[in-house]
């Protein structure tokens, strides 16, 4: 139950409460786009849905988006002597300078834009964030500041210094608290990876919404070897769902994240605890609307292989339309712009990414962001 959104799909409805200065920065973005186009191929990950039966819906007062975005190593050019960052500086490691930073905020801040089509996504997930400083510049001096997006972050305990953060907007989405969960690992005290952001607040019509963002251990050092980490993590999540719907049996609830592990890979399947059949939903489950497209579309590629690491998970109540809040067509987006995708040598597609291993090449990230549309009634 999943679609993909490509270049053809930008032309949302316009939100006839939109600002004029944010049409103004729209048709700065428009410009823009044009002008990257030749160093982005517009091939797309293959195998891939077909976007032809993309049905783009207004949102306005009857719709909401969320979106995720992993905007790889997204690093200050500053030294912060408690974590280490010293990859990303301007005299040593990649060389990360002033002028590249502020590159990638400007075109960062254009994929954000772009997300929303003519109305600026109401509230946003991101991970890889080194600090509250590179969301404060995101988020006013670029053409987000138009959006008027408040700023969710903590500093997590990750050695590197990357953390998980959202954006929201507040004439949007109310928020109404939220919390930060460490991952402590009880068969590896020592070890320090990104807490899980848990965000409550309300939509435009009263319900609320709970929603995870996460970023769980990677494979890095050997996927067997890594593989109880994000096993962790994903019970430790469907514990906190569970003690949520005991309380609110009705609870709407969205996790997300960059989990480094696929929809058919243990720590979904046995940690989350999906039911696989979303054709006949039921509120009381979680379903996964990647599982049945991860062979067919992909969010990352590693080694020329696409993978879809980045997912959505959702109440089963989110999957009934009768609800007062629903998701549309019980479906995900992958954002799959022509100008993220670039073509490598061997002619396999790829996200444009900031650094290929070690060079700049100055692209966006080397994930593609995910979208999720809900009704409102």
């Amino acid at each position: 139950m999943f679609r993909i959104l490509n270049a053809k799909n930008t032309h949302l409805s316009v939100n006839t409460s939109t600002r004029k200065s944010f049409l103004c920065q729209k048709l700065v973005l428009t410009i823009s786009l044009c002008l990257l186009s030749h160093v982005a191929h517009a091939q797309k990950p293959k195998p891939y849905l077909s976007s032809d039966s993309f049905d783009p819906t207004p949102r306005g007062a009857s719709g909401f988006r969320i979106a995720f975005y992993n905007v790889e190593n997204l690093f200050d050019y500053f030294d912060d002597s408690l974590t280490i960052d010293e990859e990303f500086l301007p005299n040593q490691g990649r060389y990360w300078t002033k002028a590249r930073y502020q590159d990638k905020q400007q075109k960062l801040a254009k994929t954000i834009i772009a997300m929303g089509g003519w109305e600026p996504v109401p509230l946003i997930g991101l991970c890889e964030i080194e600090n509250r400083y590179v969301l404060e510049s995101l988020t006013k001096f670029t053409v987000l500041k138009s959006a008027g997006y408040e700023i969710i972050h903590k500093d997590s305990p990750d050695r590197r210094g990357i953390d998980v953060a959202a954006l929201y907007r507040p004439e949007k989405f109310k928020l109404i608290n939220y919390h930060y969960y460490p991952l402590n690992f009880p068969f590896d005290p020592d070890s320090r990876t990104r807490e899980i952001l848990h965000v409550i607040g309300e939509l435009p019509n009263k319900d609320t919404l709970h929603l995870f963002v996460n970023h769980w251990p990677s494979k890095f050092g050997g996927e067997f070897e890594t593989q109880p980490k994000r096993m962790f993590a994903a019970e430790f999540v469907r514990n906190k769902v569970d003690s949520i719907r005991k309380i609110q049996p009705k609870a709407a609830v969205i996790i997300t994240g960059d989990f480094n592990d696929e929809p058919e890979e243990a720590s979904m399947i046995e940690g989350l605890a999906f039911d696989k059949n979303i054709e006949s939903p039921k509120a009381e489950n979680l379903y996964n609307l990647m599982y049945d497209i991860r062979y067919e579309a992909g969010t990352h590629s590693f080694e020329n292989q696409w993978s879809i690491i980045d997912q959505f998970i959702v109440s089963g109540n989110l999957l009934e339309g009768s609800n007062s809040t629903s998701i549309l067509n019980n479906t995900a987006q992958i954002f799959n712009m022509d100008y993220l995708i670039m073509t490598g040598a061997t002619g396999a597609t790829r996200p444009f990414r900031t650094y290929q291993g070690p060079k700049y090449i100055g692209g966006y990230s080397d994930h593609l962001p995910i979208l999720l549309d809900f009704v409102l009634k």
